[in-house]
């Protein structure tokens, strides 16, 4: 398993933006896939994005394309997530994750490292 540590989330009013950072640590991630979810209350955990370190190819749901952004810095070991244009329906508790050598990037349970989450509230 990877260490993961989430930071950035918050309180902040619809249409406004955030960005959430993991930081990973402990090993290459050159064969592994980083992904973010979210859960809110009384829903079920749900794929965000997902980014394949090596290739930087990236992944969205489609309830957050062209809003929401993965990227990461190999120097920092970090992945971002920028979130723009932030509706109330996107209140949740974020998680990190890592998964190595996965195919299906949106499916949680063949992801082995979670972080601790990361609470975001969007207000009307």
């Amino acid at each position: 398993q990877v260490p993961l540590v989430e930071s950035g989330g918050g309180l902040v009013q619809a249409g406004d933006a955030l960005r959430l950072s993991c930081v990973a640590s402990g090993r290459t991630f050159s064969t592994y896939v980083m992904g973010w979810f979210r859960q809110a209350p009384g829903k079920e955990r749900e794929f965000v994005a997902a980014i394949r370190w090596s290739s930087g190819s990236t992944y969205y749901a489609d309830s957050v394309k062209g809003r929401f952004t993965i990227s990461r810095d190999n120097a920092k070991n970090t992945v971002y997530l920028q979130m723009n244009s932030l509706r109330p329906e996107d209140t949740a508790v974020y998680y990190c994750a890592a998964a190595n050598k996965v195919l299906m990037v949106a499916v949680a349970t063949l992801y082995d490292s979670w972080g601790q989450g990361t609470q975001v509230t969007v207000s009307s």
